[in-house]
């Protein structure tokens, strides 16, 4: 994956940007035009949601935004706190058998950070579904702990019963399993495998107008755990899940403990990898990505501090401009700005990449 040209920075004196302007959902809407939803950070660490059209220069390589308005702002008791609040870190998936577009977010609530869904038919105007839902699965229990980085597949896929359902990739962050947690373990510290893991789980697809129990999954099955050094404390979602001809490429995050420059000081560094999930059973993993595709580069950010984040959040297939193996990736960049890199899918996939580390066992 090769950086582009284009980065999007805060809108000078615009105050909802004063914090940055980060981790964009992004999606083709009807019209053709590419939209950006990104996090728009104001004082006080709110944050809202915003709109934004793409610019393409003559060659067809993105290279400007159109700031278009808001698309949600913290309104609802699980997006407020009483220091603040936020709707934060969107995704947003055209989900063809509802022919709606479907939104994933990070609610900032009094509880903390929880699965949020809202539905647009044009990206511009936006209805909420509340909090996702999730039932128990073996004696562990996803509703009442911190969750984020989802992203739905566009697509009914078999789940763990061969039945087609709507699915949704998702991270929940169990106490412990925070970086800032996991970096002070000792480094040959057994991983557990379901409270550390990124996991599928299962919606029936309901008819298009009926789009409300959308919100409420069953069936998980848990997907990958960290493997690589460079993932080492903590993986996550990145984009959702995009069609190849090799099957499902999902772009995701992992974090490690990387030392600072001249320093003792422990740094988490934010960077992407690729996985291929099976065409007919996501939960199969095909490919992993053994290294990071995509790594911050050692350069200072505005504030002066290190660019140690990458975080992709959107992708976009070229089939625009004939290239459907060219995947757009805009990604936050050191929690500030947000960047575009592009990959290239190759005509034979590699066979490497493991779910779970050869060595680790459930706690």
């Amino acid at each position: 994956m090769r950086p582009l040209d284009l980065v999007i920075e805060p809108e000078p004196g615009n105050a909802t940007e004063a914090g940055g302007i980060l981790n964009p959902a992004g999606a083709r809407g009807p019209d053709g035009h590419l939209y950006l939803f990104p996090r728009l950070v104001a004082k006080g660490n709110y944050s809202r949601i915003g709109i934004a059209r793409v610019q393409f220069d003559s060659s067809g390589e993105p290279c400007d935004i159109e700031r278009l308005g808001i698309a949600l702002e913290p309104e609802m008791p699980y997006e407020l706190r009483p220091d603040g609040g936020g709707c934060e870190d969107p995704r947003v998936t055209y989900v063809e058998p509802l022919e709606r577009y479907v939104m994933t977010y990070t609610a900032f609530s009094p509880f903390g950070p929880r699965i949020a869904l809202a539905f647009s038919y044009d990206l511009m105007h936006w209805e909420r579904l509340g909090l996702a839902t999730f039932e128990p699965y073996e004696g562990i229990h996803f509703d009442g702990v911190d969750n984020k980085d989802a992203a739905m597949f566009p697509l009914a896929v078999p789940n763990p019963s061969e039945q087609l359902e709507l699915a949704i990739l998702h991270r929940p962050l169990f106490p412990g399993t925070l970086p800032e947690d996991t970096m002070l373990m000792e480094e040959d510290r057994d991983i557990d495998l379901h409270r550390e893991s990124i996991w599928i789980s299962y919606t029936p697809a309901v008819p298009s107008d009926v789009p409300y129990p959308l919100a409420h999954f069953t069936s998980h099955h848990r997907l990958a755990a960290p493997v690589s050094d460079w993932e080492l404390l903590k993986i996550g979602s990145g984009a959702p899940p995009v069609m190849t001809k090799h099957g499902w490429l999902f772009i995701y995050h992992g974090v490690a403990d990387v030392a600072a420059p001249d320093s003792d000081a422990h740094q988490l560094t934010y960077s992407a990898g690729v996985m291929v999930l099976a065409k007919d059973h996501p939960q199969e993993l095909l490919y992993r990505s053994t290294h990071p595709v995509l790594s911050p580069q050692p350069s200072m950010g505005p504030r002066g501090t290190p660019s140690n984040v990458v975080f992709p959040t959107a992708i976009d297939r070229r089939d625009d401009i004939g290239e459907p193996d060219r995947l757009d990736v805009y990604y936050g960049m050191n929690d500030f700005r947000i960047g575009v890199a592009r990959l290239d899918v190759p005509p034979t996939l590699p066979l490497t990449g493991e779910a779970d580390p050869p060595a680790s066992q459930t706690r």
